[in-house]
Formats: C-alpha cells, sequence, structure tokens
C-alpha cells in the first residue's frame, strides 16, 4: 500500500510538473504571439494595395480618392482582424497580465486614472509641442492629417483609428515591451525603452519628443494601477478626441468667427 501511494504521489507531482512547464511555455510565447501579429498588421496591407486600389479605380473614383478608400478600408481590414486574433491568443493564456508584484488597483480606480491620463496626455503633449517648436520643428503631424483625410473619406476607419489602433498598440508597447523588459531591468529602463520604440514605430521622427512623451506617460499609467486597461482608455480618447476636432475643425473655426464677430 506504501508503495502505491508513493506511486500515485510520483505520477501527480510529475502531472503537475508537466503542466507548470507548459503554462510557463505558453506565457513565454504569447507575448512573442502578440508581437508578430502586430507586426503583421503593419506589413500585410502591402499585399492587397494594387488589387484594392485597381477595385476602386474601377468604380470611377478619383484617384485621390481611391488612394483613400483603399488606405481606409485596409486600415480597418487588418486592424479588426488584428485585434480579434490578439483577443483570442490572450484569452488562451490567463497569466498574460499577470506580471506585477503587488495587489492591482481596482477597476474603478483603473478606469479614473485611465481619465486623469487622458489630461496628462494633453499637458504632456502640449508641452512637447513647445519644445519642438522653440527648437524649429513646425507644429502638425502628417501622420494624423493622412488618418483625418482618409476618415473623411471612409468613415469606419474612425473604429480602427480611436478602438482597435490604442488597444493592440498597449498590448504590444506596454505590455509585450514595457512589461517584459520591466521584469528583467527597471521602470526608467522599461519606461524609456517601451517609450523610444513607440514614438520609432509612428515613423514621424521629426515629432520623436512628441510620441516619446505620449510613451512616457501611458507606461507610468500601466506602472501605477497595473491595469492595462488604464493606459487603453487614456489612448482611446486621446485619438477619439484628436479625431474630433480634427474632423470637425471647419466647424470649430466658424464658431470662433462668429464669437468674434458678437464681440
Amino acid at each position: 500500500m506504501k508503495i502505491n501511494v508513493k506511486a500515485k504521489a510520483d505520477t501527480d507531482r510529475s502531472g503537475k510538473q508537466k503542466f507548470s512547464v507548459k503554462a510557463s511555455r505558453k506565457g513565454k510565447k504569447t507575448p512573442l504571439y502578440v508581437l508578430l501579429i502586430f507586426i503583421a498588421v503593419q506589413l500585410l496591407p502591402i499585399l492587397f494595395i494594387a488589387p484594392t486600389l485597381n477595385y476602386f479605380r474601377g468604380q470611377g473614383l478619383d484617384e485621390a480618392t481611391a488612394l483613400a478608400s483603399t488606405s481606409g478600408w485596409l486600415i480597418v481590414f487588418t486592424m479588426g482582424v488584428g485585434f480579434i486574433v490578439t483577443m483570442i491568443v490572450i484569452l488562451r493564456d490567463k497569466r498574460f497580465f499577470d506580471i506585477w508584484k503587488g495587489k492591482k488597483s481596482s477597476l474603478l480606480a483603473a478606469v479614473g486614472w485611465g481619465v486623469l491620463g487622458f489630461l496628462l496626455l494633453l499637458i504632456g503633449q502640449s508641452i512637447a509641442a513647445m519644445i519642438e517648436m522653440a527648437i524649429g520643428i513646425e507644429a502638425g503631424s502628417e501622420n494624423t492629417m493622412a488618418l483625418v483625410n482618409i476618415a473623411e473619406v471612409v468613415p469606419m476607419a474612425i473604429l480602427a483609428v480611436v478602438l482597435f489602433g490604442p488597444i493592440l498598440e498597449e498590448l504590444v508597447f506596454r505590455r509585450v515591451v514595457f512589461g517584459s523588459l520591466n521584469q528583467t531591468t527597471n521602470f526608467f529602463v522599461a519606461t524609456a525603452v517601451s517609450a523610444l520604440v513607440f514614438a520609432l514605430v509612428h515613423m514621424e521622427f521629426s515629432h520623436l519628443l512628441l510620441y516619446f512623451t505620449t510613451g512616457l506617460v501611458l507606461a507610468f499609467l500601466y506602472q501605477r494601477t497595473k491595469r492595462i486597461i488604464t493606459p487603453i482608455i487614456a489612448h482611446i480618447m486621446l485619438n477619439g478626441y484628436v479625431m474630433l476636432i480634427q474632423l470637425n475643425m471647419d466647424k470649430i473655426e466658424n464658431f470662433l468667427k462668429q464669437l468674434e464677430n458678437i464681440q
């Protein structure tokens, strides 16, 4: 009887060890999968530009509208699919977000910090923009204006820019890049590297300081609450605010002129 009990215990311990190793391997692979999906989302549209552009040209659209339509629908499709696949991968790994020591903030506090983070982003970007202007860099983002022009032709692209984009970027830059580095280095190194990578990926090197500042604030928010929902909320609100202002710029200017006339 003693031999049988010991054998069973060994079997149980062996089973737990195998499960532990399997779970550990999955945990290590999930961030890599998320990163690869994000890279695919950035690169795959290249394969579909020519046939999609030819389709819209065939619909009788002028060249500028055809180009905007092509960009808009490819952004919607690739980001939408990328978002769905990423969620599936993450949901299969229940420990994907378990990278912090200590207690996480409550959900209510995390949401509150997300809203406050939006205000911090506005302040940080304003300061960064003033510094850039002081050293001779012109205000305004070509990347933002391009997305606004696309959204005017393909309104569905707003969903990708305001929702899918921020969620994917926070999962990659804050959870995968910042989160992984924070476990092996320290907060300051992880924050600096993740913010720099975030800035470089946006391919606007003249506004490197602007994106770097944004990355710093978002990393701080993630560190503060230990919940990825916090930087996601702040990022979504920032993108939504920018799109709302830019898409209604004519109306805003007309309103300001009317106020001047009244005065």
